[in-house]
């Protein structure tokens, strides 16, 4: 078997268990759920509302493009924005459409060595980064929204821990960048600041999406659990989170003892924004193949 054919056997496989763990995910919960009531939900829910729901997503992705730009120039990759902004939404697209495959950051690391001479490991560097920030704003967010929901009442004892958390995870970050990427130090503060934006923005989103479903109560809950849903949906096991995202809203929420079919409709909603929001990264990929390179649309 030649390297290639490996290569791509390899990636059938990872796409077809991605596939099988969202098709299995989503059934367990949708075989649970109320399936009239989450399409009478969903079907009412205030097209101005979910307008707000895309905006504030975009927000958040246009922030994120920026800070991603901030990695790259700390390691001697200079990108113009609008480059750097359609490479980013061409990067959504291949998450969410291309699962399994070449994916959103395996493809940016490829065409920028490819185009800007750098070595992968610095280029990955860069991106590899860029998440674990997001990871530590979102584990900070998380803790943020813990505090004042229904889980501090159940679990009392325990909040003492979500503040020790939530005040270890800066320093932490902090450290960990200081020891390993030291590169990236003089962007930490700016870059820590438009992580916490993004991950603001996106539970803004998730906010308007609530308001689009007419959920009336229990705001901070919803909002909490759709933060540590995204924890959730870190690692690439499912879709673009999809089957994750619900699965962790459906027991978080029956654990709470509340209406599991607006958190499955919430979390519904913020993937078909998500999806609809990465569709103009098809737009990047006609501009760019065939014949028209990435370092020729840099110098538009």
């Amino acid at each position: 078997m030649t390297k290639a054919s490996s290569s791509i056997k390899s990636k059938l496989i990872k796409t077809a268990i991605q596939v099988i763990l969202t098709v299995a995910a989503l059934a367990i919960v949708l075989s649970k759920t109320d399936l009239n009531r989450l399409w009478a939900i969903i079907s009412n829910a205030r097209p101005g509302y979910l307008l707000g729901a895309v905006l504030f997503f975009n927000i958040s992705k246009i922030i994120n493009a920026l800070r991603l730009n901030r990695f790259f120039t700390a390691i001697g990759l200079r990108l113009s924005t609008w480059y750097n902004m359609k490479l980013y939404y061409l990067g959504m697209f291949y998450n969410l459409f291309l699962p399994g495959g070449i994916g959103g950051d395996g493809y940016k690391i490829y065409v920028l060595k490819k185009h800007h001479g750098l070595t992968v490991v610095n280029i990955f560097g860069a991106v590899f980064w860029d998440r674990v920030s997001g990871i530590f704003a979102l584990i900070f967010l998380s803790a943020l929204l813990i505090v004042p929901s229904s889980f501090a009442a159940l679990y009392p004892g325990e909040m003492l821990w979500v503040w020790v958390i939530a005040g270890i995870s800066y320093p932490l970050s902090l450290l960990l960048t200081w020891l390993f990427y030291r590169q990236f130090m003089p962007v930490f503060l700016i870059t820590a600041v438009e992580s916490l934006a993004i991950q603001a923005t996106q539970v803004i989103s998730a906010w308007f999406i609530l308001m689009a479903l007419s959920a009336s109560s229990h705001h901070i809950d919803y909002l909490a659990i759709f933060l540590i849903s995204s924890v959730a949906t870190i690692l690439p096991l499912t879709i673009g989170g999809a089957g994750a995202r619900e699965v962790t809203f459906f027991y978080a929420l029956n654990h709470l003892g509340l209406d599991v079919n607006t958190g499955i409709a919430l979390s519904l909603v913020f993937f078909v924004v998500s999806a609809i929001s990465s569709l103009p990264g098809i737009l990047a990929k006609m501009r760019h193949e065939p014949g028209h390179s990435l370092a020729a649309v840099e110098k538009e």
